[in-house]
Order: structure tokens, then C-alpha cells, then sequence
């Protein structure tokens, strides 16, 4: 059965589309999936990477029933679309248009919903990242659709759905501000309301896996091709030019990172490189498409430096970042490389990439527009004001109002996966149950540990089942007792010298 193609549809267009979504969705699924499992304990693998992995397809739920046009369909507000379902073949199939902004694409409206879906779902992944070994998991089941409906559907559409930030003149090629400035941003406060790990997990945050890190790493810079190279919405130059200019500045990135810690701990780190690779990602974002290579070269350079000193140094000394317990430094990472790229792209923005993206912006600072610098900081401001409100009400909401604790029983975070998933990484240790066996031994009389589904809904672990009660420890069973993972003065597992 043949079919005729739509004038509109261009072929190669639709193909490159479908493509860097596909990219972007590996980024999150299974890239951040094994980076988070690798990153923390091995007591913590499997529920950091099942957070990530939950919010994916939630989002995606949210998405189509009623998120994308509320980012990106007609106008209500100055700053969000009008909420409605995305799932009719008549919707599905029509051309992609973006009705506030004025833009049409040719691809279909479906290649339309789904690459902007992934783009949505990475950024609720990367907020996660701040709430690791501790948050309630149902806090978290619950805090996905409400965050992505009051926080994210707004800056997306304020900023490329055809609000008033759009309108304005920002430039946010790829998401500095949308996706990493407000994941950033909603990462630190939610962590400040939800509190902190447990001290030992504070004392012994040895990662579990560096080699699987860097699995999730490789997957997440490569993925980010398509997550800067899709934004043209075309197979154009300019979609060249930014996955040019991504690759440029993270390898600088993370070269810079690595060399500062050389420089400041005398010896590289493997963390330290994938942190520095991270905030390139993040840094070349809001410009990819705009800047010269060189912009790209600079952008590295600041995003290797500025969130290293934010990192290594002002988390020791400032008061602010020792009362939040940020669990893998996502303020440091996306906030600041976000803010060092969104305000750079105000810096070097160029009349050439401007005007191959679409965008009638005359460049940047550097082309004589200096007005382009502070649309950059208003624009960022707002974002950091909307979800510092947002996303403490969301909290506030899930704690007081649907009487869902934000955080686990602290029995419960002793015990990691096992107390909450009853499923372990690594299943022939027998690590995470010996602890639950022994709490059971120790007697049904802790308050702390709970059975059945409202145990699991108020973040406390159940008690062993008969069949798993007395399993015997690693040390009586295999004749090797567990060893605790060594823990480290700094997140880099580095010290400073003399």
C-alpha cells in the first residue's frame, strides 16, 4: 500500500528530528539511569536509577494528555499555553506548528511532541539528582507531574513556546535556562525542604561503579548531539554548527576541570573530568548554534573553571551550601554552568549564527548589541524566582497538605534499596537485606519500619519477610565480610594537599 507524503514534509528534516529526539531520550534512558546507579553507593544503585527511570515515562503521560500544549500551544498567558490532550492521529499527523510563537516546521505535528517530550523529561531527571538517598520515592512519584506542570510547561513556553521572554529576545538555544538553570534552581530547594542523607551516608559517598559513570557519561556527551544539533527543528548548517560547537566546549570543559584539579589536588580525577564534561554540556546549551567556535572555546574555558571554584571552593566556605545537602552538586553543575552560559551567550552571540537559527537578534555584545546581556539576566532571574516559589509550594503541598513525607525514615535510609524496592544491585552480596534481617531480628519494636503499602507511601521500610528473615551475612555464607566504601574528604574523592 503506497502513501502520498504531504507537501509540507520534508523527509530529511523529519528523519534528523526523529533522530536527535532519539539521541536525547538515550541521554536519559538508560545515560543518566546508569550514571546515578554508578555515582552513589551501591546500597543507593538501584533507587537512584529507578528515579530516573519512573520520571521518564511519567513525564511522557503528562506530556501528551495535557504539558505540551500547555509549553507549547496556544497562548492563555503572557507565560503558558492552553492545557490539552496531544493524542488524536488528526493532531498527530498534521503539520508542526507552533502557534504562539509563530512557527511552523516540516515535519509532523507528532515529531513536534515527542522531541520537545524528551527535552521535558531529562530536565525532571536531572532535579533528581539533587534528591538521591533519601527522598520518599512516593514524594517523588507525585512531585514529576506537579513540577512539570507549574514549573516547566511555564519556562518553556516563556521562553520558546512564543511568551513574553520569547518575545523579549532571549536567546536559550537548546535549554540553558528552560531545562538546566530551572533544574538547578528546583534541585537545591527541594533539597533544602526535603533535608539531608543520613551522616554516614554524608561521611561514605564513595561512588559504587566509576567504570559504569562513565558509561552514563559517554552516552549523555554523545546524546548531546542530538540534544543541541535538533534545535533548528531542520537538517540545516546550523544544526551542524551546534553539534560542532557542543562537542568543542565540553572537550574544553572538562580538560580545564581536570587540569584545575591537577592543579589544586595534584592528581587528575576520573569524577572530576565527567563533572567538567557535564557543565560544558551545560554551558554550550543556551548557544550552540550562535557563537563561533571560538565563543565555544571561551564558554569552555569559563564552564571548567567557574563551577570548579563554586564546587571545590565555595561549598566549603560558604554557610549557604552547608545547610543543603545537594547529593550529586546539580546547583554547581547546571545553575552555575547555566548561568555561565546563558549570560556568555549575551557575550558572543554572533549576527551570522543568530540569523541561521531564525532569530532576528543582532548578535551579541561582541557584534555591539550589549541590551542582548541583560535580556540574558532578566530572562535567568525569572526563571530562578518561578521555581524557587514553585517548587517550594510543590513541596509544601506533598508534605502538608497530601500528608506525604518528603524524605525516608532514617531506618529506612540505612538499609538503601532493600528497604524500599526490595531489590538489590548487586544481589550476590546480600548487603542491603542482611541489613533489613537484622533489623527484623532486632525486633518488630522499631517504630520506624512499617509493612504494607502505607509503610512504603511514609518512606519506611517494612520489616523482612519470613522467607528472607536470618539470610545469612556475607561473612558466614561466602567467608568474606562486607567491606565499608571508603569515603572521601571532597566530591572529586580527592584531598587537598599541603
Amino acid at each position: 500500500m503506497s502513501t502520498t507524503a504531504p507537501d509540507w514534509l520534508d523527509t530529511g528534516d523529519n528523519a534528523w528530528q526523529l533522530t536527535a529526539a532519539s539521541f536525547v531520550a538515550l541521554q536519559s534512558v538508560p545515560g543518566l539511569v546508569v550514571l546515578y546507579a554508578g555515582w552513589v553507593k551501591h546500597k543507593w544503585a538501584i533507587n537512584s536509577a529507578f528515579m530516573a527511570f519512573y520520571a521518564f515515562g511519567a513525564v511522557l503521560i503528562c506530556w501528551v494528555v495535557w504539558a505540551y500544549k500547555e509549553a507549547f500551544g496556544k497562548q492563555m498567558l503572557p507565560f503558558v499555553g492552553v492545557p490539552g490532550p496531544a493524542v488524536t492521529m488528526d493532531y498527530e499527523l498534521k503539520q508542526s506548528v507552533l502557534p504562539a510563537a509563530g512557527l511552523t516546521q516540516n515535519f509532523p505535528q507528532s515529531t513536534m511532541v515527542y522531541f520537545q517530550f524528551v527535552f521535558a523529561a531529562i530536565t525532571l531527571i536531572l532535579i533528581a539528582g539533587s534528591y538521591l538517598c533519601r527522598m520518599n520515592f512516593f514524594a517523588w512519584m507525585l512531585f514529576v507531574p506537579l513540577w512539570l506542570t507549574f514549573s516547566y510547561a511555564i519556562g518553556a513556553f516563556s521562553i520558546w513556546g512564543g511568551g513574553f521572554l520569547y518575545k523579549l529576545g532571549v536567546i536559550d538555544y537548546s535549554g540553558g535556562y528552560v531545562i538546566h538553570l530551572s533544574s538547578g534552581t528546583a534541585g537545591f530547594v527541594g533539597a533544602w525542604w526535603i533535608g539531608p542523607r543520613i551522616e554516614e551516608d554524608l561521611d561514605d559517598n564513595t561512588p559504587n561503579n566509576i567504570t559504569l559513570m562513565l558509561v552514563g557519561a559517554g552516552i549523555l556527551w554523545v546524546g548531546w548531539n542530538g540534544f543541541n544539533g535538533g534545535d533548528p527543528y531542520a537538517a540545516s548548517p546550523d544544526a551542524g554548527a551546534a553539534v560542532l560547537n557542543t562537542n568543542v566546549c565540553t572537550a574544553m570543559s572538562s580538560i580545564v576541570w581536570v587540569l584545575m584539579d591537577i592543579w589544586y589536588f595534584q592528581r587528575p580525577s576520573v569524577i572530576g573530568a565527567i563533572q567538567g564534561m557535564i557543565t560544558g554540556l551545560v554551558a554550550i546549551t543556551p548557544a550552540a548554534g550562535v557563537v563561533a567556535g571560538w565563543g565555544a572555546v571561551a564558554l569552555g574555558l569559563g564552564s571548567g573553571v567557574i563551577p570548579w571554584v563554586s564546587m571545590n571552593l565555595g561549598k566549603r566556605h560558604l554557610s549557604l551550601f552547608q545547610h543543603v545537602d545537594d547529593t550529586l552538586d546539580v546547583f554547581h553543575t547546571h545553575f552555575v554552568g547555566a548561568l555561565v552560559g546563558g549570560i556568555g551567550t549575551g557575550l558572543f552571540a554572533t549576527v551570522e549564527g543568530c540569523a541561521a537559527f531564525g532569530l532576528t537578534n543582532p548578535g551579541g555584545a561582541i557584534d555591539g548589541n550589549g541590551r542582548q546581556v541583560w535580556v540574558q539576566i532578566v530572562s535567568a532571574l525569572f526563571i530562578i524566582g518561578w521555581n524557587i516559589v514553585w517548587t517550594s509550594l510543590i513541596m509544601l503541598f506533598i508534605k502538608y497538605v497530601l500528608r506525604v513525607p518528603l524524605r525516608m525514615s532514617d531506618a529506612a535510609c540505612k538499609i538503601g534499596d532493600y528497604a524500599v524496592h526490595r531489590e538489590e544491585s548487586y544481589t550476590f552480596a546480600y548487603y542491603n537485606r542482611n541489613l533489613l534481617s537484622d533489623e527484623s531480628r532486632r525486633g518488630s519494636t522499631n517504630n520506624d519500619l512499617e509493612t504494607g503499602v502505607h509503610g512504603i507511601i511514609m518512606g519506611r521500610a517494612a520489616p523482612e519477610s519470613p522467607s528472607h528473615a536470618g539470610v545469612p551475612r556475607a561473612s558466614d555464607d561466602k567467608g568474606i565480610t562486607p567491606v565499608k566504601d571508603g569515603s572521601s574528604s571532597n566530591d572529586n574523592g580527592l584531598e587537598k594537599r599541603d
